[in-house]
């Protein structure tokens, strides 16, 4: 399991665009420059982040790329849904059947219940992180992943926790 490049950079992509700041937009050129990606792999990250509705795009001299919400607003897995692919997909054991036609541990399959268990961990941190969470420092960022193990231990049931947005709040 690992990221794809496409996933890095283009992640990288849309932090830049939004440490731009609100309204603010870069070109290609820049982009590139700041991130040391080559001008033409820039282009094809933006246009398939356009696509996915992350950027948006316009045009003459005071054009460039911006995104297109505010960065509190674009969730970690909408980004990695645009750019990837989920680490377990739901027909992955249709397309991993080896030589048959149909896998022989369809029936009673220990690795598709890690792989599921895998996923549904990623994505619960992934929905939980916004762009702006991004934003912090390397040691605030620490600080801000240690809060959210720290609430993935707690069981909503006894200490009534629930998550909404990128924050915990914890009711009583």
């Amino acid at each position: 399991m690992k990221l794809s490049a496409n996933e890095e950079y283009g992640l990288r992509c849309l932090l830049r665009l939004g440490q731009a700041g609100p309204g603010g937009s870069l070109t290609i050129p820049e982009i590139s420059e700041a991130e040391g990606m080559s001008e033409a792999y820039v282009a094809k990250l933006l246009r398939v982040l356009r696509r996915g509705g992350l950027v948006k795009a316009a045009r003459g001299n005071v054009g460039g790329y911006s995104l297109a919400r505010p960065a509190d607003q674009i969730i970690l897995s909408d980004v990695m849904n645009v750019l990837g692919q989920r680490v377990f997909q739901d027909d992955f054991c249709e397309t991993h059947s080896g030589q048959m036609t149909s896998c022989v541990r369809a029936v009673d399959c220990s690795l598709r219940v890690l792989w599921r268990d895998i996923q549904a961990a990623v994505d619960r941190v992934l929905q939980r992180t916004t762009l702006e969470d991004l934003f912090r420092s390397e040691k605030q960022m620490v600080a801000w992943v240690e809060g959210l193990k720290h609430f993935a231990a707690v069981q909503p049931e006894s200490a009534e926790a629930r998550v909404t947005g990128h924050r915990i709040i914890r009711t009583t």
